[in-house]
């Protein structure tokens, strides 16, 4: 074979193998739009923010935020139940393309995941069963507290939690105050209600408290919320080509607030109460 045309095929073979590479790889928000469908991780077990039903379908107020983003992106969201601490460590390995999970944005979050803006603020409860006689903050010293692995409530127990200053003040715990974790933040009181005392109070956030109150767990919340959440869409850091998806989300989430659409599903799901402001 001439050199030269030996030179040109060789040309078009690298041409083929970037094209190829390209279209395998390309663009997050191009992959999900040819796909017609986003992963979303979200847990299966976080009233009301979503929760796996009886006719095993999900449902809560991050699920109806899942779906009108996907909506808005022309797709179906398709959703997958992960445990929180995978969605914080990053490196998803493309099992799911975004975390519409009620994911607090904090500094060391955001070396591993690139974030929208919050699409709501919850305020961070404490709780504890109708024995303990606990009835303030410093009540809990030297006390045991139940939380979700992984969250911003074991940071702020172990007096790691940063949140960006806008987020407001945060309060310092209780001193000597312990803490215990479960996969996820009802099992807390779940634990409770089974009769498992092993801790005296409970961490979550104040609609998830005032949630298990109302579906009459043994639950009492205690004093003012101990600092506010800035919660908003997480995504891997580690995907390189996904600034176009979490700006395209972040977008969407910009006019979900400008028209009226995350304030509508705020009431629906907690009582008629608007989280998207703080």
């Amino acid at each position: 074979m001439a050199p030269l045309r030996r030179g040109a095929l060789l040309l078009i073979g690298l041409m083929l193998v970037v094209t190829a590479c390209q279209g395998s790889g390309g663009d997050a928000l191009a992959r999900v739009k040819s796909a017609g469908k986003i992963v979303v991780s979200t847990d299966p077990n976080y009233p009301p923010q979503s929760l796996l039903n009886e006719d095993n379908q999900f449902e809560g107020f991050d699920i109806d935020v899942a779906n009108e983003i996907a909506k808005r992106l022309g797709v179906k969201a398709e959703f997958l139940a992960t445990d929180f601490s995978a969605v914080t460590a990053g490196n998803w390995a493309n099992r799911w393309d975004m975390s519409v999970g009620s994911v607090t944005i904090t500094p060391e979050r955001s070396q591993v995941l690139d974030f929208t803006q919050p699409y709501y603020y919850t305020p961070a409860q404490m709780a504890t069963r109708p024995d303990t006689g606990i009835t303030t903050l410093d009540g809990f010293a030297n006390k045991t507290v139940c939380v979700g692995a992984d969250t911003t409530y074991l940071a702020w127990l172990n007096g790691t939690l940063k949140l960006p200053e806008s987020a407001g003040p945060i309060t310092p715990p209780p001193a000597g105050v312990k803490a215990t974790t479960l996969e996820t933040d009802i099992n807390c009181a779940e634990a409770w209600k089974a009769g498992r005392n092993d801790a005296d109070g409970w961490l979550s956030a104040s609609e998830t408290v005032q949630g298990a109150i109302d579906d009459g767990f043994p639950v009492v919340a205690v004093g003012d919320p101990v600092f506010f959440e800035p919660l908003a869409v997480a995504f891997d850091k580690s995907v390189k080509d996904n600034d176009s998806l979490v700006k395209a989300v972040d977008d969407i989430i910009g006019k979900m607030h400008e028209d009226g659409t995350l304030k509508q599903l705020s009431e629906k799901w907690y009582g008629g109460r608007d989280l998207t402001t703080q």
